[in-house]
């Protein structure tokens, strides 16, 4: 379906108007009180030694489940210390390395054996991948009129939210939508893994459309394509692309398929799943989280530092130019004036990134095939630079790497993909995780997860309306 642009005005009209007006006088006076009575004291977290962040002094993670889907290790312990080592990503005990250097010496896209590996727990053999891929794609459709009652008539700016909501709606079509039972839930995660991708092309065209004031172009999946190349076809006007394009996303999504019960959206994934919630609240929940700038919405930053930094360096082979300004974003001098290098650091891996040293490899040929060379040039000089200035500015005694963020935001945009889409991307690809997990969670548990949350708070008398 190809629609003009000009049926896209009455969209512009109804972006612009209604919604939340902006902050009145009375709502500002209302978050200063709320602010002045929200302060708790910082001694207090180390006076009862809460982990904030679930994480300990060391920056461990609080032990807080068992998983068998996977495994990140960034230390090791020798003769009773533990040390920094090269970083590892295991899927279901099995490196990613391996994985990624097995599907493409067998010369097959590798998302959609990832995606039966996490949750099935063994790699398919020939017929159980091609049966898994079937499968899918006969899973890859949506309801009669979804996207025009759904996606199309409440188009919004942020891909994310669309995401959620679509996903909330599915519900409403599922007859069997509050089934606890594995074969029922296993069969939702796979309708889901399924249609993300189409809900979350539909929702940047109508996004694009009615709200950017551009032509419509909604395009049916093809069941004879991977996922990553039905979401380049989804894309783009003309559905066109190369080799190259399709295995580097097809990548990107077998990279970013799952990393372990800890991290935010997956253990949301468990925090929710335990309350006995149904899938699709379960996974809207979990794409709630994934927003999070400090979580999926990440590479943006990098993204977005980049660009300015290609305004403010004229010398890309310059390390005492790329310094310099790198010091000035430490300073909070430049960009954003955060302090920080995006994409610099994560909060396990130290040494390296696996999927950064994965990507990396393969975002240098891209750059060749766009003719990007001297961008990327930049890129792995920011990355040789970047982490020895970081240690000697934040005095950070670990060692530390550039994350997976620091480069994919490079490869959605030498595919043409907006920013728009760099997290709803990623979001496709976790649901893999987000599924395994939750079926794990509900098979080996069965409790409420429930922390503890201890209050400062002293008692004190109510005092009747006359005294106040």
């Amino acid at each position: 379906m190809v629609m003009p642009e000009e049926n896209s005005s009455i969209s512009n009209n109804r972006a612009k108007s209604g919604g939340y007006s902006a902050m009145t006088p009375k709502i500002l006076k209302l978050a200063e009180i709320c602010e002045a009575n929200n302060h708790i004291n910082p001694e207090l977290y180390t006076k009862y030694d809460v982990k904030r962040g679930l994480r300990d002094a060391n920056g461990q993670g609080v032990l807080t489940g068992l998983t068998d889907i996977s495994t990140v290790n960034a230390t090791k312990v020798v003769d009773g210390v533990r040390v920094p080592i090269p970083g590892e990503l295991m899927y279901r005990g099995i490196n990613v390395y391996d994985l990624v250097n097995g599907f493409l010496s067998d010369g097959h896209f590798g998302f959609e054996e990832t995606v039966y590996l996490l949750l099935f727990g063994n790699l398919p053999n020939k017929q159980q991948l091609d049966e898994f891929t079937d499968m899918l794609a006969e899973y890859r459709t949506l309801p009669t009129n979804f996207v025009r009652d759904v996606i199309m008539k409440a188009p919004n700016a942020d891909i994310m939210n669309s995401l959620a909501r679509s996903v909330l709606t599915l519900y409403s079509y599922d007859e069997y939508a509050n089934d606890l039972s594995i074969p029922n839930v296993l069969r939702q995660s796979i309708q889901l893994i399924s249609t993300m991708p189409l809900l979350t092309t539909y929702a940047y065209q109508a996004y694009s459309h009615y709200i950017m004031g551009r032509g419509l172009f909604i395009h049916n999946p093809s069941p004879r394509h991977s996922t990553a190349e039905n979401i380049l076809m989804l894309m783009r006007d003309d559905k066109s692309y190369t080799e190259a394009e399709a295995r580097i996303l097809d990548i990107m999504l077998v990279l970013h398929a799952e990393h372990g019960g800890g991290n935010n959206s997956t253990f949301t994934t468990h925090v929710v799943t335990s309350s006995g919630t149904d899938t699709y609240s379960a996974i809207a929940a979990s794409l709630c989280s994934l927003k999070g700038p400090k979580h999926g919405g990440a590479n943006i930053k990098v993204h977005q530092m980049f660009a300015d930094m290609m305004k403010n360096i004229r010398d890309y082979d310059d390390d005492d130019e790329i310094r310099s300004y790198l010091q000035r974003l430490l300073n909070k001098e430049a960009f954003d004036r955060a302090g920080l290098i995006y994409g610099v650091g994560h909060a396990v891996y130290t040494i390296s990134d696996p999927r950064a040293e994965i990507l990396k490899t393969y975002v240098e040929k891209l750059s060749r095939e766009k003719g990007r060379e001297e961008e990327f040039k930049l890129y792995k000089n920011v990355d040789r630079l970047a982490t020895e200035l970081v240690n000697k500015n934040k005095n950070v005694l670990k060692p530390m790497s550039v994350n997976v963020d620091f480069y994919s935001g490079f490869v959605y945009d030498m595919l043409g993909i907006p920013e728009e889409m760099y997290t709803p991307l990623f979001a496709v690809s976790r649901i893999a995780g987000w599924s395994a997990h939750r079926i794990e969670e509900l098979i080996n548990t069965g409790k409420i997860i429930r922390p503890a949350y201890m209050s400062v708070r002293e008692d004190r008398a109510y005092i009747p309306m006359s005294e106040r």
